[in-house]
Order: C-alpha cells, then sequence, then structure tokens
C-alpha cells in the first residue's frame, strides 16, 4: 500500500472540485463527499503508519521527471518515513473529526458547501506539503494551505473584521515565505538538485559550506516564522480567530500552523549543520513561548486565550529542534501530542460559543452543569496542555524542557520552565471563568449535539493515550518511528518531571486561588503598567501599523496613485484625445470632401438628367421649333464663313 501513498493528498483534492462542482446535489451538501474522502485519506494513513511501526528505519522514495532543464531535473514524488506517516495521521485525524463536527456546527451558515470544498482543498494541500520529496513541490503546498487559510478565515466575509484578519494572514505569512523563497533558491543553486534526500546528502558529506548552510538555514527559518507564527510574525494568528471555530480547531491549531516546524524537522540536516542558525531558531523560540503565554494570560475571548497559547507551543516545538538532534525527537513529539488535546480544545470552545452565543469568558460560568460532556473533554485538554501526567502533553512538554537543561541551554530552560508555569495558570482561569460559577451570559446554554460532541470524546480519548507512545518509561516508540541520525535516547529524570509537575500545580493553585470566585474586576488588571502593556500586545500592532503600513501608505501608495492617475491615465487620456482629434478630422474629411464630391457628382447628374428629359418631352410641336431653331444657327454659322 505504500507505493499507492500518493492517493492520501490526492482523494481529498479530488473531493474539493466533486464538491465545489456537483456538493449542493449530494444528500448532505457536500459534506459527506468530503468526510468520505477523509475517511480514505486516514485509512491510507493508517497503513503507511503502520509500515512505520513495523520497520522503524522505513523509508520509501518514489518520483517521476515533470521536466529537466539542463542538468536540473523536476520531480514530482513522494517521501516516505516516520515524519511523513506521523503528520499523515495527524491531518487526516484532525481533519475527518472536524469535517463531521462542522456538520452541526455549520449547519445553518452561508455557503455550507463551499466550506466543506475548503476543508478538503486545505488537507489535500497540506498532504501533499507532507508527502514531497523535492523543495518546488513542498513549496506548492505550502502556497496552498496560505491560500486555504485565507479563504477560511473569511469565509464571513460580509464582516469587515473577517476581511482584515484574512487580509493580515494572508500578508503577514507571505512576508516570511520571501524569505523561504531565497532560501530554497539558495539550496538548489548550492546543491544542484531540489531533491530532498539529494539536498540532505551533500550536507552530510560535506559538499556544501558552512557559510551557505547558515544562510540557507535562517532564510528557511523565516518561512516557519510566518506560518508558524513566531516572532515577530505572529501577530496574525489571534486575529485569524475571527474565521469559523472548527477552522481555527483544524488549520490554526493542528495543521497548517505547524508547516513551519515540520518544515524544520524535513530540513533538519541543514539546520543542524550550522551552529548560528540553530542559536537564532532558539531564541526566536524562547522569547516567543514567554510573550505568547503572557498575552494569553489577560484575553477575555476563549478563542484568542487559544490562539496565543498555539504561538507559546508552537515555539516549544521549535525550541526543541533547536536543541540539536537531542530535540529533534522531542519537539516533534510536541508537534504530535499537541495536535489531539489542542484541536480539542478549540472545538470544546466552538461548543460552549455555539450554546452561549459569546466569545467571551465574562459572559459564560456555570457552564459544566448545563454542559457536562463539553466540560469534561475541555478539562483534559486543558490538564493536556497544563502539562499534567499521565495526559500527553506532559509526557512531550517534560521532554523538552529536560532536554534544554542537560544540553546547558539554561536561558532557553528558564524560558520553558516559566512558561509552563503560564500556560497552567491561564488555562486554570479558562476552566474556572467559563465552567464554574454561576451563569453570566443570556438564554439557556445547553449541552452541544452528538455531532460535536463525539469527536470531543475522541480527542479527550487521544490527548489521555498518545503521550505514552513518547514516554520512556513506556519504550517510548515514537523516537523510534520519527529518527534521525546522531539522534539518541535519553534516559527519564523523575527529578526533572517532578520540577515540571510542581510547576504546574505551582500555576494551577494560583489561577484557583484568583479565579475561584468570580469577580468583577479582573485580577489581571490589576498589574497596573504591566497589564495595559499585555492588553495592548506589547504595541507591535500599532509599531507595524506606524512603521510599515502607514508609511507605504501614505507616501508610497500616494506617490504610486499620483503616477497611476496622472502618468500612466494621463498617457491613457493623452492617446485617446488624439485618437479623437484624429476621428473629428478624418469625420470632415470623409463628410465635406468625400460626401461632398459624390453629393456634387450626383447633383450634376440629376441637373443634366432635368434638361434631358425637357428635350425628350415627346412633344412633336417642341422637336419642330428645335428643329427649326438648329437650321437657322447653322445657315448664321455657315453664311459667315
Amino acid at each position: 500500500m505504500v507505493d499507492q501513498a500518493w492517493l492520501i493528498p490526492v482523494v481529498p483534492l479530488v473531493a474539493f472540485f466533486v464538491i465545489a462542482f456537483f456538493g449542493k446535489r449530494f444528500p448532505g451538501r457536500g459534506a459527506d463527499v468530503g468526510i468520505f474522502a477523509t475517511a480514505i485519506s486516514f485509512l491510507l494513513s493508517a497503513t503507511v503508519a503502520w509500515r512505520v511501526i513495523q520497520d522503524g528505519t522505513f523509508h520509501h522514495e518514489a518520483s517521476l521527471t515533470w521536466f529537466e532543464l539542463s542538468s536540473f531535473e523536476l520531480e514530482l514524488g513522494m517521501r516516505i518515513d516516520g515524519l511523513a506517516a506521523m503528520m499523515f495521521v495527524v491531518v487526516t485525524t484532525v481533519s475527518l473529526l472536524v469535517q463531521i463536527y462542522s456538520t452541526s456546527y455549520m449547519a445553518h451558515e452561508p455557503r455550507y458547501t463551499w466550506y466543506f470544498a475548503a476543508l478538503n482543498l486545505f488537507t489535500g494541500s497540506m498532504l501533499t506539503l507532507v508527502i514531497a520529496n523535492n523543495l518546488l513541490q513542498l513549496l506548492v503546498g505550502w502556497e496552498l494551505v496560505g491560500i486555504c487559510s485565507y479563504l477560511l478565515i473569511g469565509h464571513f466575509w460580509e464582516d469587515k473584521l473577517n476581511q482584515d484578519a484574512a487580509v493580515k494572514a494572508f500578508v503577514t505569512t507571505k512576508t516570511g515565505d520571501v524569505p523561504f523563497l531565497f532560501g530554497i533558491f539558495a539550496l538548489i543553486a548550492a546543491a544542484g538538485t531540489a531533491n530532498i534526500g539529494g539536498i540532505t546528502e551533500a550536507v552530510e558529506q560535506g559538499e556544501l559550506g558552512t557559510g551557505i548552510l547558515t544562510v540557507a538555514a535562517i532564510l528557511l527559518f523565516g518561512g516557519a516564522i510566518g506560518k508558524s507564527a513566531q516572532f515577530p510574525l505572529h501577530v496574525w494568528l489571534p486575529d485569524a480567530m475571527a474565521g469559523p471555530t472548527p477552522v481555527s480547531a483544524l488549520i490554526h491549531a493542528a495543521t497548517m500552523v505547524v508547516a513551519g516546524v515540520y518544515l524544520v524537522g524535513r530540513m533538519f540536516t541543514v539546520f543542524v549543520a550550522s551552529d548560528q542558525a540553530l542559536l537564532v531558531v532558539s531564541t526566536i523560540a524562547g522569547i516567543t513561548m514567554l510573550i505568547a503565554a503572557l498575552l494569553a494570560v489577560v484575553q477575555d475571548d476563549i478563542k484568542r486565550v487559544l490562539a496565543y497559547s498555539t504561538v507559546s507551543q508552537l515555539a516549544y516545538m521549535v525550541a526543541g529542534l533547536s536543541l540539536g538532534p537531542a530535540g529533534f525527537t522531542p519537539g516533534l513529539f510536541h508537534l504530535f501530542t499537541h495536535a489531539f488535546f489542542k484541536a480539542l480544545l478549540f472545538l470544546g470552545a466552538g461548543a460552549v460559543i455555539h450554546a452561549v452565543h459569546s466569545n467571551n469568558m465574562s459572559s459564560m460560568g456555570g457552564l459544566r452543569r448545563f454542559m457536562p460532556t463539553t466540560f469534561w473533554t475541555f478539562l483534559i485538554g486543558s490538564a493536556a496542555l497544563s502539562g499534567i501526567p499521565p495526559l500527553a502533553g506532559f509526557w512531550s512538554k517534560d521532554e523538552i524542557i529536560t532536554t534544554a537543561f542537560r544540553e546547558e541551554h539554561f536561558v532557553l530552560w528558564g524560558a520553558a520552565f516559566l512558561t509552563a508555569i503560564l500556560t497552567a495558570f491561564y488555562m486554570t482561569r479558562a476552566v474556572l471563568l467559563t465552567f464554574f460559577g454561576q451563569y453570566r451570559g443570556h438564554g439557556e446554554p445547553h449541552e452541544a449535539p452528538r455531532a460535536m460532541t463525539g469527536p470531543l470524546v475522541v480527542l479527550a480519548g487521544l490527548s489521555v493515550v498518545v503521550g505514552f507512545l513518547g514516554a520512556p518509561p513506556f519504550g517510548a516508540v515514537f523516537a523510534d518511528w520519527v529518527h534521525i541520525e546522531g539522534a539518541h535516547h535519553q534516559p527519564f529524570s523523575y527529578g526533572f518531571a517532578a520540577v515540571s509537575i510542581v510547576g504546574a500545580l505551582a500555576g494551577i493553585l494560583v489561577g484557583y486561588r484568583l479565579y475561584a470566585r468570580w469577580k468583577e474586576r479582573d485580577p489581571v488588571t490589576r498589574l497596573g503598567p504591566v497589564y495595559a502593556l499585555l492588553d495592548n500586545k506589547y504595541f507591535l500592532d500599532e509599531a507595524y501599523l506606524w512603521g510599515i503600513v502607514r508609511p507605504i501608505q501614505y507616501p508610497v501608495a500616494r506617490a504610486v496613485n499620483w503616477t497611476n492617475r496622472y502618468l500612466l491615465d494621463g498617457m491613457v487620456h493623452l492617446t485617446a484625445a488624439t485618437m479623437r482629434l484624429l476621428g473629428r478630422g478624418t469625420a470632415a474629411v470623409d463628410t465635406k470632401v468625400v460626401d461632398g464630391a459624390v453629393n456634387r457628382v450626383a447633383i450634376g447628374a440629376g441637373f443634366t438628367g432635368g434638361l434631358l428629359r425637357y428635350v425628350q418631352s415627346g412633344n412633336v410641336q417642341r422637336y419642330a421649333v428645335l428643329l427649326f431653331a438648329g437650321v437657322v444657327i447653322l445657315t448664321v454659322i455657315f453664311t459667315r464663313v
């Protein structure tokens, strides 16, 4: 079945066209087609994963030549290994559950059929990115998921807020794509091939210098900064929560945003060959995880809490990879576990929003009595994210924190440990404000339909069990499936684990003390200037607006507008005026000269014809007079002669 792995991305892509053109004719208005296609991709992904489980060192590559240009050959192929198999399972599992969930959540929303078409286009695009065996094919999938993100964030385009969020996400991620593209070109030029395996082999054999590898790695990481919402391009992800909540669960929690992390993992040989590049990666990761966790602390919108949490956790994954071979498996393992419990949290938030018709936690409270299934599943997801054993998040986060300390990267370890405490705090705050106390909203909240609670239960179960796949006390089999040369197993440290648990419990305890009872004034507002700084998101949006957007919008945009209006449009208008003048001259010549000559010929012909009609009247007497007159004239002429 591995030879047919190319069907994994193809099936959802075919479903996109079927739904887009014929979806409204199906009983499920296209949702049934999308779910069926994704289920097929999931089953195919499971067979590939099973092959990897049977042989942890499994690697399969197949390709066909698309075209050749001199010595350069562009392929269309697939690269199947443990990393690809893991991503296949993550993408198809979350996509399948999100689409089932959406049949209820989006049932009465406009453009229902188009929504499922776009979801399948995204799924197929992400899988294309994952399966690619060369950088240019990966780039195609990379750009397609960006387009799908734009379409789905702006699904409710009638609201300008959604329009602005979609444009902001598209422009911000494209900013990161510029260096990413140059990084691809640099590697292709240096290695002479776009094939990932060929580039990896060239690096391992020392054919590429450290300088070019450093530059290429940093440029590639620019793309990861954009797609995976790392500082300073993290600002788009919280605003992207304007899109439908299932979209947030699929694209902005579990799949698209990890594309940058996947890129670093896939091109890890390039990154690990340069200490300078790894230093840049770890610095960005440390800054991002801490500032995003602090921003999550002050949010009232439940989806924004989860959005900033996602930014922070993505930085955890990047931090793990920045630690070199020792951090390769922990970083990717956190990608794997995070996908399930963060998708669970977003879908749980969607169920709450669906019930109370508000995103603000200050308008919620006491919902555990009305929504028990949502409450317990959300609580499991929150505990997993907070790093409470034996749930999934504990094993993956603890490995990253422990590895950072063992690799003597103490600054990164401090940032990761402090972030873990903040994570436990803001998730405790979110749970208490949403599910405890008295209900502060309007209307009558109710439990979500089974189509929504079913995926919550499945994801909650996965959040409990998947952590054991990478837990050192239980064999850490995940490390055997997703591995790289030079990586080595770290023995489990109960001491480090205890420190992580104490940190998480400290965050939970502080959160409980502050939010066990509802207060009209949020305790975090008492932080004074610090709260103002966090509430304004470090004024980064304002800095970008007045430092980049406005300078471009006013002098540059106005200059372009003046050039367009007075130069380009002026040339067009001058040409039009000249043509009009020439047209008038031509019309005058045609009217006065050509038509005049024709008209005068006609008048002369008419006059002579009139004379002839007068002469040839048929009157015999007139003919006799004319004859007599002619004889007289001729007689006079000849007599004189």
